[in-house]
């Protein structure tokens, strides 16, 4: 059966350089542990007496099943009218949707937390945690609701789970399409009914799948009605009828498309793998980039080159030079040298360039299903921040080709030195 889950950050993830949920190499969103419900309260012991808070801990993937372990869990406890602290990175479409309506239903609090402390009974509710893709939709079910500061709220597209990894290099039928709009007209119906507005399921629609999750704002959160409350004197959330906080700044952080996976290429009598593909900002294309693998100088190498091309908007600022280019592969992280950074001479686009060796395991690994992506990471001269994952769509098919064309190069080297010598 074909589900739509809420895309999960591979974000550099999508933050930073640090990938989460499914995205993470190694693992997948049915290996991503379930939600769980569990019923805590407010600790230490003896510091609040009978008059200690009690809430729900609900941390892990929404799936369509989780609405039964929620209903299951309600029945046992007396929670309504209560405060349940959400910590997810998403999931099922129609889960979520299930789970919202019976959190309305039982009239209770949503805000964003993670309990820190024993497994069962008490402990303290720490801010300090992320609510993504489908999570915000199941934050707006609560009665009231209340992020905190430290809060992570982050969205992304709606997509078929099955092809969310690598999504443009996925192949589609006319039943997808059907599945993938018959979701969204639910998903904007639930939408309404919460409460929420337009703006919400705009945002979320416009960041796809291949680009870092979008995170909202304090100001975005309030007109979206994710957080309808404000502290108020002691601490303690109060319906607001007040204005919207400030907006915070978040840094520019743009990832690029997929397309249809790695192709072996010969470049000046060379083999590489290579990759060309659009360059987008939230869904909207302004340039292009190429990133390609070839034969390293020794065996257990190869080169990682990275080419960009960003045009210059029209009416619009120059983009600024690269200044740094990260790649990382798994927990391993390699820094490429830039070569040029550069307006063409149109000066209608940036073209841009850097390379660098890394291991040679660590692209056989690649193709490998347990590391689905390589990720990189740019800066330019004016600290804006560029988020690029590519999946690994294709690898695997060409990388034998890839092994014996360098294995040749190599022969060849070596058998001009012996003849020179």
């Amino acid at each position: 059966m074909r589900r739509l889950i809420g895309a999960v950050a591979f974000a550099s993830t999508l933050t930073g350089m640090t990938l989460t949920g499914p995205s993470m190499p190694g693992a997948t969103a049915d290996s991503a542990r379930a939600m769980q419900f569990t019923l805590r309260t407010e600790g230490p012991s003896g510091a609040c007496a009978d008059k200690c808070r009690v809430w729900v801990a609900a941390s892990g993937m929404i799936r369509p099943e989780t609405v039964s372990d929620f209903e299951a869990f309600a029945q046992k406890n007396d929670i309504r009218g209560g405060t349940i602290v959400l910590e997810s990175e998403g999931g099922s479409v129609l889960g979520a949707i299930a789970l919202g309506r019976s959190i309305r239903r039982l009239a209770m609090t949503t805000t964003v937390g993670r309990a820190e402390g024993p497994a069962n009974g008490r402990a303290a509710m720490s801010p300090r945690a992320d609510c993504e893709s489908m999570c915000a939709f199941v934050l707006l079910s609560g009665v009231k609701r209340f992020v905190p500061a430290e809060a992570r709220v982050r969205v992304h597209q709606i997509w078929l789970g099955d092809r969310r990894e690598d999504a443009t290099a996925a192949v589609y039928s006319a039943e997808d399409l059907v599945v993938v709009q018959r979701d969204i007209g639910r998903l904007a119906q639930y939408t309404a009914e919460m409460g929420g507005t337009v703006e919400l399921l705009e945002v979320s629609l416009r960041i796809p799948p291949w680009e870092p999750m979008r995170a909202l704002t304090r100001d975005e959160l309030r007109r979206m009605r994710l957080d309808n409350v404000e502290i108020a004197e002691g601490g303690q959330p109060a319906i607001s009828g007040g204005t919207a906080s400030p907006a915070v700044t978040n840094a520019r952080k743009i990832s690029l498309a997929t397309e249809r996976g790695w192709a072996i290429a010969e470049r000046s009598g060379t083999v590489n793998l290579a990759r060309r593909h659009p360059l987008t900002v939230e869904g909207e294309e302004i340039g292009s980039f190429e990133v390609t693998l070839a034969c390293g100088a020794k065996p257990s190498e190869y080169v990682v080159a990275y080419n960009e091309t960003r045009h210059v908007p029209l009416g619009g600022e120059t983009p600024e030079a690269l200044k740094n280019v990260e790649v990382r592969i798994g927990q391993k992280t390699m820094t490429l040298a830039v070569a040029s950074s550069t307006l063409n001479e149109q000066r209608a686009a940036r073209v841009s360039s850097a390379s660098g060796a890394v291991p040679a395991s660590l692209i056989k690994a690649l193709a490998d299903n347990n590391n689905r992506s390589l990720t990189v990471t740019t800066s330019s001269a004016d600290n804006a921040v560029t988020t690029i994952r590519i999946g690994n769509t294709g690898i695997a098919a060409n990388m034998a080709q890839l092994t014996a064309g360098c294995a040749a190069n190599a022969q060849t080297t070596h058998a001009g030195l012996v003849r020179a010598e």
